[in-house]
């Protein structure tokens, strides 16, 4: 089940007949309190979320969503009219999975859904632990310590880092990032990878200095280059 909160009529409609369409359960919301009950009674595999909203903006929304236990991982996609680059950085600091900017294609908004679904119910292909310096990391618990205190990441944070740390010593540009991580080919400039090391850099503090920006190519952890 995916849950769509956006109170223009027209694109709730139009998203929630084509995820139908294509075989993906939906439900849509104009309101948030009509999206909380629903939360209530039954939690979706996905939320697609609108910022600007009545009674209560989709940050806000994003942030009690975090804020709670049985809803902490949940996959989130935000819709927004937005594109600055603060409004995209804002959302991805309070735990959103990825961000589509208005207007999107239809495609595109089923493609990034396949993909984030697709990713978050593949199990953990084995068990290792990774350890750089400060930093530890534990895939199959998805646990993120630097200096022995847990760090918050979103889900899409968190792959990235393993990818890298799967990937030491290896530049990773930034099509194979969007490739493996998000799973869809990105149309146009690939801002939504640099946004996310950015944010990763930030939260892991100190040791954010172990991602390496390969000047022309993309990023790397650790190692020499291959």
């Amino acid at each position: 089940m995916i849950y769509l909160l956006e109170d223009d009529d027209n694109i709730r409609e139009l998203v929630i007949y084509t995820l139908n369409s294509q075989g993906l359960e939906a439900e849509g919301f104009s309101k948030p309190a009509d999206f909380w009950a629903a939360m209530e009674k039954k939690l979706p595999a996905l939320v697609l979320l609108d910022i600007m909203l009545p009674e209560e903006d989709g940050i806000h929304i994003l942030k009690r969503l975090r804020g709670a236990p049985p809803t902490q991982r949940l996959p989130v996609i935000l819709l927004t009219a937005k594109g600055s680059e603060y409004d995209t950085v804002l959302g991805l600091d309070n735990g959103a999975d990825d961000y589509i900017p208005k207007p999107f294609r239809m495609m595109e908004l089923l493609s990034r859904v396949r993909a984030l679904l697709r990713r978050t119910k593949e199990p953990a292909e084995r068990t290792v632990e990774y350890r750089l310096g400060s930093l530890y990391v534990s895939p199959t618990r998805h646990v993120v310590q630097v200096g022995g205190e847990e760090v918050a990441l979103t889900l899409k944070e968190f792959e990235l880092l393993c990818l890298l740390l799967a990937e030491q010593g290896t530049v990773l540009t930034r099509a194979q990032l969007l490739d493996r991580i998000w799973g869809y080919e990105f149309d146009g400039e690939s801002r939504t990878v640099d946004v996310h090391i950015r944010t990763l850099r930030q939260k892991l503090g100190d040791a954010g200095k172990y991602i390496e920006t390969i000047r022309g190519l993309g990023y790397k952890i650790g190692g020499e280059k291959k």
